[in-house]
């Protein structure tokens, strides 16, 4: 069966262009009879001797495959078949893989938090179950609270049955998900009502309609509250096909929103030392799950593209690109830039060039300054900059920012120092997310 399945994935990835395409796998060592009587899965992850021949070439032609996909050179031998199955694990784990096909193989001792979906056609009980599905159900953030299992076969009562194994046969209904109805329309829970999402969403059309200030205090929690229950519940509808068309809230109404739970994300936050979402002990921002929903910069360009091509006469995509950045929790540091950039386009701009370059010429030019007010070293300077571009962050430790520090008399009392490089580091921090998730060439 896994076989088949590999084999139809790689006919119908043939006729998918460039962007459609997905990385699948796939990973066998033998081929039992039949599981264990118990359930259990007994798993082998680097025998290949109990492979039939047709098996065995196979898995070296999917190996083969794999190669081609990512420079490697496993084969089905046993030292370079125990070294596939590490890569496999690691690249799952970075999230390289999108669909990883196996047999008896990741069940057990294997544990990766960013995996959410399961799909099963395969008989499996008692432990065996349980091992399984556990596989997709590593909490990872507000995100992800829960994993997805797809049974191609009615495993239901299997299922049950091994949820009771624990000790409570009335488990099934805290262990599984409710319905979609459920989540929509509310539910009862131990005599208590549980609002659905389109209770929900009334509630925050009827307090807080758009285009209306949130005045005082409480009246601002109140909404910081409804509308982070209505994230979490929405996070857990969009996993069902039926809450598609039935939104309710416009993709216009959503930005708007975001934007005002940004605003007092802002406003809340002022005055902390650290950015987090549990401001005080009653209010909890849902910050992940406003950025699942994220503008990138590549959308922002193709509205300024469609607005150029229109000459400039288009006021209506000026305030869509504004929703959307003011929308985003990564854009708004980015705001100044691109509304500067939309003021330089004439008749014979380029978006596309003329972007890359304007952001090539601010790097340069916030950067220097700096550099100055901070009186750095401009070399090494840059050097970190560039290799914190390279490496996604910013390193706060070792000798790399000491290098960029200007000198400091021997004469000078520590906090002085440790106040420098804490001021530096800010600036930098600052310089780093502003440019770093936004096109440009290399400084």
């Amino acid at each position: 069966m896994a076989k088949l399945y590999y084999a139809e994935f790689q006919k119908q990835l043939k006729d998918l262009p460039s962007d459609k395409q997905l990385k699948i796998a796939t990973i066998f060592s033998y081929a039992p009879n039949e599981e264990e009587p118990d359930g259990t899965i007994d798993e082998n992850t680097d025998d290949t001797s109990g492979l039939d021949a047709s098996s065995r070439d196979f898995l070296e032609s999917a190996i083969s495959d794999y190669n081609n996909m990512f420079g490697t050179s496993f084969d089905t031998s046993s030292d370079k078949f125990q070294n596939y199955y590490k890569d496999i694990s690691q690249r799952v784990k970075d999230r390289e893989i999108d669909i990883l096909i196996v047999v008896n193989m990741f069940l057990t001792g294997f544990d990766a938090t960013t995996l959410n979906t399961l799909w099963i056609d395969k008989n499996l009980r008692l432990h065996g179950l349980l091992q399984a599905f556990s596989r997709t159900n590593r909490i990872l953030n507000s995100i992800k609270t829960f994993g997805n299992i797809v049974c191609f076969r009615n495993l239901e009562e299997a299922t049950n049955k091994s949820i009771a194994l624990f000790g409570d046969k009335e488990a099934s209904g805290i262990v599984l998900l409710k319905t979609y109805e459920e989540y929509y329309d509310g539910y009862e829970d131990e005599g208590k009502t549980v609002k659905g999402y389109k209770t929900l969403v009334g509630e925050l059309q009827e307090k807080f309609p758009l285009g209306e200030r949130i005045l005082g205090e409480q009246n601002q929690k109140d909404f910081i509250k409804l509308y982070g229950g209505i994230l979490r519940v929405r996070n857990i509808l969009t996993t069902f096909d039926e809450f598609a068309g039935n939104e309710i809230l416009t993709a216009r109404d959503v930005q708007d929103y975001h934007s005002l739970y940004i605003d007092l994300y802002n406003e809340f936050r002022k005055g902390e030392t650290q950015e987090k979402e549990n401001i005080n002990d009653d209010l909890v921002f849902e910050m992940e799950l406003i950025k699942q929903i994220e503008i990138n910069i590549d959308y922002i360009i193709t509205l300024i593209k469609l607005y150029h091509e229109g000459n400039t006469k288009d006021k209506n995509i000026l305030v869509d690109i504004n929703k959307a950045i003011d929308s985003s929790v990564e854009l708004r540091n980015k705001k100044d830039l691109i509304d500067q950039f939309i003021q330089s386009l004439d008749v014979s701009s380029v978006v596309d060039d003329d972007w890359i370059n304007f952001v090539e010429e601010k790097k340069v030019e916030e950067l220097d300054k700096i550099i100055r007010d901070e009186n750095l070293n401009p070399k090494e300077t840059y050097d970190f900059i560039t290799n914190s571009f390279r490496d996604g962050s910013i390193a706060t430790t070792g000798m790399a920012i000491t290098k960029v520090l200007p000198p400091v008399s021997i004469f000078s009392p520590g906090s002085q120092y440790v106040q420098k490089r804490e001021n530096v580091l800010k600036k930098l921090m600052r310089f780093f997310e502003r440019f770093f998730d936004i096109s440009g060439k290399k400084l």
